[in-house]
């Protein structure tokens, strides 16, 4: 399914740029839509194929790439045909969104028709809980407790076998409801997973890497940094960004692309490294302690809220800041590693040499994109024998090898990092795309602290939300004050009033909001935007002050 935003090309009267545009345009409809051209007709259309179904937020050139590859996998394994159903209803907060709607809907039908349970909003509550703790004796279980280990044990179903793709914060969470189960990956490849050389270990970086009950595996390995356009740069006179802070220069305004948090999990992952970097460094001066991790705190959200109103727009497509950063639209943006270097491709092929990517520095841990078998699932050897290819040599090979070589992509370099460590040996460097990047030794330069911001994931978005893109309008207007005044202290020091969105107010009002009830959300959201609105008008009356 192609996203709506996907053909958001900007119409421009200066023909001279149209042109220059034209090869930009044509390369990215051919990633657009050359996979579904070439696509084999023979294999899709054997009579008797099995389907698997996967849901994923990866791209077409991915579905294009791991669906043509299983396929033949599989029937050189088995001597039978199997065709790749992929369903992409959205990113992976949309995915997760889509699941819980599918778990609630089978288990309450599972509940009310075939055990005759009465359904209530406890239950409804409880099912899914991976908070609510079970013990060895279910003759004395609550409804609630018996709701949830009735579903543990169910073969309740979405009708989707696998989930590949996203971040493991969704995939742990996910794991955690209950809705994906061990797919015997991890038990049954001792000597792929642990401590020690050539080994996929269970943490790096800070980030998980698998989850030791086998639930979800990490398929690959991204990082977050900036991409950025060196001709837009150069006619602003600005050089090449390299950290997270460069972003919130004055001269960027209206220059930045940056992508929804509420919508992306990956953006909101690299606005959580940009706040685990303040933090890193309000600790490296004072030590670890609360007054340290609060000032950071308050610290990464003023340059968050600088960077939002550099920004030209928050969308709802994770893809679309690299999308028009090469198009000229924009002169940098927030990016997880491989949309930039996807894209940078593309400009390639046309000729263009003008899209950079680079890991934002000192700000950026390595994380993993995971795969799991769902609870459920309609075909579940058939998902097991996709994760077990997703994660053989084979599948690891289409990440990163170059298009035509033994055991790459057919048609498209995907541009990304394989975890099999035994890929980036020496060997097989002729063969990647990206010889010189080395995530292993990339993530022993950043560690991740999941006890600063980890529970804080769902409120920072909401936060960015309230203080950058519900309130865009006005904050950029008090940011185009500020900037026309030269900075006014007074001016200054009241857009940056932070004190009702500080870290002890994320951890309990806001964290406390994020719950089922939607309405005390939504209230909130309003009471937050309302103030902003007034900070920031405030703000344009103290920079126009005499």
């Amino acid at each position: 399914m192609l996203h709506p935003g996907c053909f958001l090309f900007p119409i421009r009267t200066d023909a001279g740029r149209m042109l220059k545009q034209l090869p930009l345009v044509a390369a990215f409809l051919a990633v657009l839509v050359g996979p579904i051209l070439l696509r084999p007709k023979q294999e899709s259309a054997q009579s008797g194929a099995q389907t698997l179904v996967v849901i994923t937020p990866h791209n077409e050139s991915i579905r294009y790439e791991f669906g043509r590859g299983f396929e033949q996998y599989y029937f050189a394994k088995t001597g039978q045909h199997v065709k790749v159903d992929f369903r992409t209803p959205g990113g992976t907060s949309e995915i997760t969104r889509y699941l819980d709607g599918e778990y609630l809907a089978a288990f309450e039908n599972h509940w009310r028709s075939e055990l005759k349970q009465p359904w209530t909003e406890s239950i409804k509550r409880s099912f899914a809980d991976g908070k609510l703790k079970l013990d060895n004796t279910p003759a004395d279980d609550k409804p609630e407790e018996a709701a949830r280990r009735t579903f543990l044990a169910s073969n309740v179903g979405c009708k989707i076998d696998v989930f590949f793709g996203g971040g493991a914060f969704d995939f742990t969470a996910t794991a955690a409801k209950g809705q994906l189960v061990d797919s015997g990956y991890v038990s049954g490849h001792p000597e792929l997973f642990g401590d020690g050389p050539g080994k996929i270990p269970a943490k790096l970086s800070g980030e998980p890497y698998y989850d030791p009950q086998g639930r979800w595996i990490g398929s690959v390995v991204s990082a977050f940094g900036i991409v950025a356009n060196t001709d837009v740069l150069g006619r602003l006179g600005l050089p090449e960004p390299k950290r997270w802070a460069d972003l919130a220069d004055p001269r960027y305004f209206g220059q930045i692309a940056l992508a929804n948090p509420t919508q992306s999990s990956s953006i909101n992952k690299a606005f959580e490294m940009l706040i685990q970097q303040q933090m890193a460094e309000e600790v490296a001066a004072h030590g670890e302690n609360p007054a340290s991790l609060a000032a950071g705190w308050v610290r990464a959200l003023r340059l968050l809220q600088r960077i939002g109103a550099n920004a030209r727009y928050y969308t709802d497509s994770s893809t679309k800041p690299s999308l028009d950063v090469a198009a000229g639209d924009c002169a940098a943006g927030m990016t997880i590693d491989f949309y930039a270097r996807f894209q940078a491709e593309s400009v390639a092929r046309s000729g263009g040499n003008y899209l950079r990517y680079v890991n934002a520095e000192g700000g950026t841990s390595v994380g993993v994109d995971p795969i799991g078998l769902l609870r459920g699932a309609p075909h579940p050897e058939v998902g097991k024998a996709f994760i077990a290819f997703v994660l053989s040599p084979e599948g690891q090979k289409l990440w990163n090898w170059k298009v035509g070589t033994p055991g790459g992509p057919g048609h498209y370099a995907l541009r990304r990092m394989p975890i099999l460590p035994e890929l980036y040996e020496t060997k097989y460097q002729a063969e990647r795309t990206d010889p010189e990047i080395f995530p292993y030794e990339m993530a022993r330069q950043f560690t991740y602290h999941d006890a600063w911001t980890g529970s804080l994931f769902r409120p920072q978005a909401f936060i960015i939300r309230v203080m950058c893109i519900d309130t865009h309008h006005e904050l950029t207007a008090a940011w185009k004050a500020l900037i026309d005044a030269k900075f006014p202290p007074a001016a200054v020091a009241e857009f940056e009033r932070l004190d009702f969105v500080d870290y002890l107010t994320a951890q309990k009002k806001i964290k406390e909001s994020l719950g089922p009830n939607k309405m005390v959300e939504v209230q909130l959201a309003k009471e937050l935007a309302d103030r902003f609105r007034a900070q920031y008008r405030k703000t344009i009356e103290l920079a126009g002050a005499k």
